[in-house]
């Protein structure tokens, strides 16, 4: 797969179906193949599956956690162009660095601005080649 098709895919991971649905309302809109997964195995299986430009989250899931997704993710070959971006209800300093340390690009906690979150896939994604 050419890199510029892989930066135009975003895979979303986060066991709360409400946040899941409007991220990929918001992101296919925008421009955006999304891709979805519920949490951290079906997360691990899409990144060894296939390369994304964007991964979008979360820390706190019932099986494996972001911070394992997100290192596993970095230890590939051919990812190392896809950012990641944390979003997470885990506000505290020491989670925050802990995020940056395990590979994030980004980490924004929830509740977040849909509007501020798309400008930031926008600036780390841009969709135009």
């Amino acid at each position: 797969m050419k890199t510029t098709e892989a930066a135009h895919k975003v895979l979303v991971v986060d066991d709360e179906p409400n946040i899941v649905m409007s991220l990929e309302f918001l992101l296919r809109k925008a421009g955006y193949a999304v891709s979805i997964a519920r949490n951290g195995t079906e997360a691990l299986e899409a990144i060894d599956r296939e390369p994304f430009g964007v991964v979008l989250l979360d820390i706190m899931m019932p099986d494996v956690d972001g911070y394992h997704v997100c290192r596993h993710l970095r230890q590939l070959p051919g990812h190392q162009e896809t950012k990641v971006i944390f979003l997470s209800a885990k506000s505290r300093e020491a989670d925050i660095q802990k995020g940056y340390e395990a590979g994030a690009d980004l980490y924004l906690t929830k509740p977040f601005s849909t509007r501020h979150l798309l400008e930031k896939v926008c600036e780390l994604a841009p969709l135009t080649t």
